[in-house]
């Protein structure tokens, strides 16, 4: 089988940005004093990430697009009767089971992201949305940001024991495909990464991650004490 380009760059970029956002947001949460607002600068770029993918998804690279990889339940169930077959076959892009798989994190990343811009560190810093919701809203925001990212790091840790599965027990080697690009396969491969579009693409989202954080929130009215 010949090697084929997959995987697009800005496909393969989003991946380890989100990596290393996500990472990076644990980190100034839960391990670092005084980086709160490092936390909340990559929760604006996770969401920047986020609207980046979904527009990608419609407007990307064949492999990179939602109607690529998101497969009805017969096909879902039909390939997880395969799974643990050695010899099933390998798909260019992502299988059925796995396609859901991204479905799942993009949901709970966006969830983690929207809701972050409710939050407070109960000291300096507000999201911008905090003031214009009720305090009911702001509970159910608080117990999202707080509970999603612990089913986040469940999923995350699936994926990884999935691609380890995968390499040592059907010998599908998915993780360098992510870095290169590239897979040894029958079908099609995509003509090219689409770059000037990606740029395009990154600069709307950039300026809808602006819009939302810096000049659609309502201005907070400063309380005055006599």
């Amino acid at each position: 089988m010949e090697k084929k380009l997959i995987w697009d760059i800005p496909t393969r970029l989003f991946h380890w940005l989100l990596v290393f956002s996500l990472a990076g947001q644990y980190v100034t949460a839960e391990l670092m004093d005084n980086v709160m607002q490092w936390h909340f600068y990559l929760g604006y770029f996770t969401l920047g990430l986020i609207i980046f993918r979904l527009i990608w998804g419609i407007a990307g690279s064949d492999y990179a697009k939602f109607s690529q990889f998101i497969y009805g339940p017969r096909a879902v169930l039909r390939y997880a009767g395969t799974l643990f077959k050695r010899a099933s076959e390998a798909h260019a892009g992502h299988n059925p089971l796995g396609g859901w798989v991204v479905i799942i994190m993009l949901s709970l990343v966006a969830v983690q992201a929207v809701s972050g811009l409710f939050m407070t560190d109960d000291i300096f810093l507000d999201g911008p949305w905090r003031a214009a919701v009720e305090d009911s809203t702001l509970k159910t925001m608080s117990y999202l940001h707080n509970n999603v990212f612990n089913i986040l790091l469940v999923v995350i840790a699936l994926h990884i024991a999935a691609i380890g599965f995968y390499a040592v027990y059907k010998k599908q080697k998915l993780a360098p495909a992510m870095v290169h690009g590239k897979k040894s396969t029958n079908e099609a491969g995509i003509p090219s990464s689409r770059l000037l579009a990606a740029v395009v693409v990154a600069l709307i989202s950039a300026g809808i991650v602006y819009y939302v954080v810096e000049i659609a929130p309502p201005e907070v009215e400063e309380e005055y004490y006599y």
